[in-house]
């Protein structure tokens, strides 16, 4: 079982980590083209990112049930699932699109910007958020696919989206021709068109799939309350998460403009080593799911088990190239010296970051693969608001290191997630088993 176990978890992280790495390598691209705009467009974009984060929380939380129904070999209940998933996704976003339109002005405020770094924001943060529920449904409906054990229909969609996304957004940042090109705004176009695209296709794959919705499952209003408490305390934890990084981030920017410019490069960077994780955490939480429904509990301790060594070895090892290549990587994004120091410094603390990054990805993903979805908000509300947001404030502000005391308190933070969740993740498959 073991030779077939390494090659199912393989199967199902190698195109989730590919999947994961083409959205961060647009999100790379995009900060290089904004850079070219100078530090003000990159901390506009970069902060109203860090708000609209927030919003696709919404609809995480449903693969855990959908990958259980279909290992207990039960398609009608995962139908209902993600259909359910889908009306929340939309619902929530559709709120939320309106409360980025009327109250935008007051949440990019509310971070600390200048009067030139608002007005820039602004232009971003009205279109994308207005239209967030193209987010919301690209992740709820890959996240449907990929819990049916297809996550290589993502990862090719993705592939075509993101294409689209950079050479849209080249063309409308820039120009071409006698078109003079619209800068940030043009970030913006480029950003939701290419996100209306990929809806598209996401939604055409599902009806295409073992999961393909017909007039009669589209029923609103289900009353799964297994489904309920799953997806809460899943949602929960991603929006616990998110408005934790919107406040440390703004105090980040109370530091300085340029440390927090400094910080959104080096996160950057980093996005690209820590997408082997996700893509492990994504093969945990389905294999783990369908083993729930197939009641080997076994498999389930030996999935989370050899994800995790694999996270922590790979993660660990991209971590030697953040610790010694942290200021090459940065002179790709800036020539201020200053800046490129910062975020030289920031990634040699990010290289001891990398090992327990993996181990908390990946088994809160297993975790939530098992169905406890409280056990990793828990661990997000102690880390994030206890620690990190807590250690901005005293290491980066109070006691003045800057960078790092903001790097130092990700650190502190994760590395006690990863103790909490090994030991949760533990205790529940020894009482499983």
């Amino acid at each position: 079982m073991t030779n077939t176990l390494h090659k199912s978890i393989l199967n199902l992280a190698i195109p989730a980590t590919i999947e994961n790495i083409l959205q961060t390598l647009v999100g790379f691209i995009d900060t290089l083209m904004i850079a070219k705009l100078g530090l003000t467009a990159v901390t506009a974009v970069g902060v109203s990112n860090t708000i609209l984060n927030v919003y696709i929380a919404i609809g995480v939380g449903s693969s855990a049930l959908v990958s259980r129904n279909i290992g207990a070999k039960n398609s009608k209940a995962a139908k209902s699932v993600a259909v359910q998933s889908i009306y929340l996704g939309l619902i929530v976003s559709l709120v939320l699109g309106l409360v980025a339109v009327l109250f935008g002005h007051y949440l990019l405020l509310w971070m600390g910007l200048d009067a030139t770094e608002l007005a820039a924001a602004k232009t971003y943060f009205y279109l994308v958020g207005g239209l967030t529920c193209f987010n919301s449904l690209m992740t709820v409906l890959a996240s449907i696919i990929r819990a049916t054990g297809d996550t290589k229909s993502p990862m090719t969609i993705s592939v075509i989206t993101n294409v689209t996304n950079v050479c849209v957004d080249y063309v409308l940042i820039f120009g071409i021709g006698s078109f003079a090109g619209l800068g940030i705004l043009g970030t913006a176009i480029g950003t939701v068109i290419a996100r209306i695209f990929g809806t598209v296709l996401l939604f055409k794959k599902l009806q295409s799939s073992a999961l393909a919705l017909k007039r009669e499952d589209l029923k609103f209003g289900s009353r799964d309350k297994e489904l309920i408490s799953l997806t809460i305390p899943a949602t929960a934890e991603r929006l616990v998460m998110r408005l934790g990084q919107v406040v440390y981030m703004s105090l980040i920017v109370a530091i300085s403009s340029k440390t927090y410019a400094s910080h959104n490069i080096a996160g950057s960077i980093e996005s690209f080593v820590y997408m082997p994780a996700y893509g492990l955490a994504t093969a945990a939480a389905v294999l783990v799911g369908m083993a729930k429904g197939e009641k080997d509990y076994h498999k389930i301790r030996q999935v989370g088990f050899w994800s995790t060594l694999y996270g922590v070895v790979i993660l660990g090892f991209f971590g030697l190239f953040l610790f010694f290549g942290g200021a090459y990587f940065a002179t790709f994004f800036t020539s201020d010296s200053s800046a490129i120091a910062q975020v030289g410094i920031a990634l040699k603390i990010d290289g001891f970051i990398q090992p327990v990054l993996a181990i908390s990805l990946i088994l809160a993903g297993a975790l939530q693969g098992m169905g406890d979805t409280k056990t990793p908000l828990y661990s997000t509300v102690i880390g994030m608001w206890g620690i990190r947001v807590v250690g901005v404030f005293l290491l980066g502000q109070y006691l003045g290191l800057g960078i790092a005391g903001v790097w130092l308190s990700i650190l502190i933070d994760l590395a006690i997630r990863a103790i909490f969740l090994s030991y949760r993740f533990n205790k529940v498959t020894k009482i499983l088993a």
